[in-house]
């Protein structure tokens, strides 16, 4: 049990970086995000991971994440409306295809994981 929603806890999303000023403090969600994330495991039942949530501007620059131009824009991760996600024993392929489907704002399929977003600026979709 998650004191976010059923099944995240808010430790799961701090950011992670070790240099950055935030030290994990940054663990702000939002509530779009979990609603998804939510549907995601009841769709397949399955638990999922939290590879990346949060993420201060330290490290979103570290992991080499978009950054903000003029203070604006950059990934969903500096705005706690991004997760790169892990379903237990499902491809980043089904759980790209099932975020596709549901018509969240954004997601990226990866050959580990699959970024999911809550970002209300029109669809945005990549994948390797």
């Amino acid at each position: 049990m998650g004191d976010l929603s059923k099944h995240f806890s808010r430790s799961e999303f701090s950011c992670r970086g070790t240099d950055c000023d935030c030290k994990g403090t940054f663990n702000t969600v939002d509530t779009e995000l979990l609603r998804i994330l939510e549907a995601i495991r009841a769709h397949f039942d399955r638990p999922i991971t939290v590879n990346s949530g949060c993420r201060c501007l330290d490290h979103n620059a570290a992991v080499g994440g978009a950054m903000p131009t003029d203070g604006v824009g950059g990934s969903q991760h500096l705005y706690g409306r991004a997760a790169d996600i892990v379903v237990d024993g499902i491809s980043p392929s089904l759980v790209y295809e099932l975020a596709d489907q549901m018509g969240i704002g954004g997601a990226g399929k990866y050959s580990s994981f699959t970024h999911i977003d809550s970002r209300t600026n029109g669809p945005a979709r990549w994948g390797s």
